[in-house]
């Protein structure tokens, strides 16, 4: 506060008579917007308003602006200083911190906030609290099939669900992606903790309108609580994390607490991924070969290459043990470029066994098929090979019916060289028969589920012959796999036109080890004579 009695005036004598006008004068020194300070020459402070005190203890701030300009009254010297916040300055200071501790697209706080939340909870000792891991189930599929724009409306309209119903004391974070943490402080009643969780769970299996479309999701969620299951926020994070995927595993949208069996079905898979990443590297990588059958004629026409896993004992590993780790791995790609390698190596036996025209159908992980770099060079060793056109590349519906690049720049790369392309899996994933309208490919698969005892089930025949009837006007071949029993053979014979499907009614997957040698003059004239020993007996069990 600027004093008047230390004020001073050129003419001593008349101070007395002009203390109204300085008592005025410092009421509207103190009331300026800007910090005002006078200093004698010596530097001794003489007067200041109240905001130059503020401001001064602020200086080192970037957002603090200092002037001094120097002014002599009555042959004395002094200094005024001024001190004014720059607001464009303080603005971007501002707009730093946000984007260092809050999330761009929602507005919530991000992972480096919620992190440090925790980490002082944990300092602070207070009452036990729980982290919950949400991750967005079909997330992927909503960004691939109606757009990004699509996905962040959703992830908007999801932060502001599950942020209207939690105390003042909790904190939402969107993480990354379709990953949020909800902090829950405190979380000393269970019943309160489980109805809390379960509520978010609910919220999110609710419809949500986002641009004129109906969107249906749900969010997979795994608990964690301080300090049962962590005395970090490492250790509390991770547990969520593992405790989410439990659930994830179990069906889409649920609830997982941690728990000790989590932690030692976590440690078996880190082994089992120490022991792929070997077994990749040492190339201990088998394939096995399951005919497709022409199920009027009875005569192998192609068959599917499949990979299997030689593990260090020697035993083999089906694919259902390890194909999700390795796409979530990263690790794919190299496995598919072996198993193309091991098939190529091995195409004398594979025409001895199933005849030189028979197609060869190779699996590709939808991801792959999304991605050109992989694409192209898969797709340059196919062609390498000088028999391009007997492959066959088997896609799920996902990479067809998303909005990737896979029809618009990778099929016209498989068509140049020859090959061909078949649906794999049709029906299990998210797609309709409407969207075959849509999908240019040369094979459409059944799945296994549509199959099994079709004979019993009007409503598969039902489907099934719509899929045949729009597939063919389509020019798309129809095949089912997992055919398994005489009846379900004697249906498709009898009702439908299908022409073929595999299945371990005729042979199950074969190693090349066990592919038969090459068959003698009399079982030439057989429909299956260039079947393995394990398919010989096809023609009698569909007679």
């Amino acid at each position: 506060m600027l004093d008047p009695e230390r004020a001073w005036n050129a003419d001593e004598g008349a101070a007395a008579d002009a203390a109204p006008d300085v008592r005025a004068l410092a009421d509207f020194v103190d009331a300026l917007p800007i910090g005002l300070g006078i200093f004698g020459a010596d530097g001794a402070a003489i007067c200041a308003n109240s905001l130059h005190a503020e401001l001064a203890a602020r200086h080192a701030d970037t957002g603090i602006v200092s002037r001094n300009f120097e002014f002599s009254v009555a042959g004395k010297g002094y200094v005024a200083t001024l001190l004014f916040e720059d607001a464009e300055q303080a603005g971007r200071e501002q707009a730093l911190i946000r984007r260092a501790y809050f999330d761009e697209l929602t507005g919530l706080p991000n992972r480096r906030l919620i992190e440090q939340s925790v980490k002082a909870l944990i300092e602070a000792e207070e009452a036990p609290f729980a982290l919950a891991f949400i991750d967005v189930d079909g997330f992927k599929h909503v960004n691939d099939f109606y757009g990004h724009s699509i996905g962040d409306g959703l992830l908007v309209q999801i932060a502001e669900r599950v942020g209207a119903d939690i105390r003042p004391s909790d904190m939402l974070a969107r993480l990354s992606g379709d990953e949020f943490m909800l902090l829950i402080s405190p979380a000393d009643d269970e019943e309160h903790l489980q109805r809390a969780v379960d509520g978010v769970a609910e919220r999110l299996r609710q419809p949500f309108y986002i641009e004129g479309n109906e969107i249906f999701s749900s969010g997979s969620i795994g608990v964690s609580l301080y300090p049962r299951d962590g005395s970090s926020y490492e250790a509390l994070r991770a547990n969520a994390d593992r405790a989410m995927y439990r659930g994830k595993a179990i069906g889409t949208g649920s609830v997982q607490f941690f728990d000790s069996s989590i932690e030692h079905a976590a440690i078996e898979k880190s082994r089992l991924e120490q022991r792929l990443r070997l077994a990749i590297r040492d190339r201990r990588v088998s394939c096995a070969y399951q005919p497709k059958v022409d199920i009027q004629t009875g005569r192998i026409y192609g068959v599917e290459v499949l990979l299997r896993w030689m593990d260090e004992d020697g035993a083999i590993q089906p694919p259902g043990d390890f194909i999700a780790l390795a796409i979530e791995l990263g690790l794919m790609d190299e496995l598919t470029y072996l198993v193309l390698e091991k098939t190529i190596r091995s195409i004398d036996r594979i025409n001895e066994a199933f005849g030189e025209a028979a197609s060869i159908s190779l699996n590709v992980a939808a991801k792959q098929a999304g991605d050109i770099r992989f694409m192209k060079a898969l797709l340059d060793r196919i062609a390498a090979t000088g028999f391009a056109r007997r492959f066959i590349l088997e896609i799920t519906e996902e990479a067809f019916v998303s909005k990737s690049t896979f029809q618009e720049s990778v099929l016209p790369l498989i068509r140049d060289i020859g090959a061909r392309v078949s649906i794999d899996d049709f029906g299990v994933g998210y797609s309709s028969l409407s969207a075959l309208a849509d999908i240019t490919a040369d094979e459409v698969k059944i799945d296994r589920s549509f199959i099994t005892n079709l004979h019993q089930r009007p409503r598969s025949q039902n489907i099934l012959k719509a899929v045949e009837a729009l597939s063919r006007s389509l020019g798309m071949e129809v095949i089912v796999e997992g055919l398994e029993t005489f009846e379900e053979l004697a249906y498709l014979r009898a009702c439908t036109s299908i022409r073929y499907a595999q299945g371990y009614y005729f042979s199950r997957p074969v190693m090349l080890e066990e592919l038969a040698a090459t068959p003698d003059e009399d079982s030439r004239s057989t429909p299956v004579s260039r079947a393995p020993a394990a398919n010989r007996t096809f023609a009698g069990r569909g007679g």
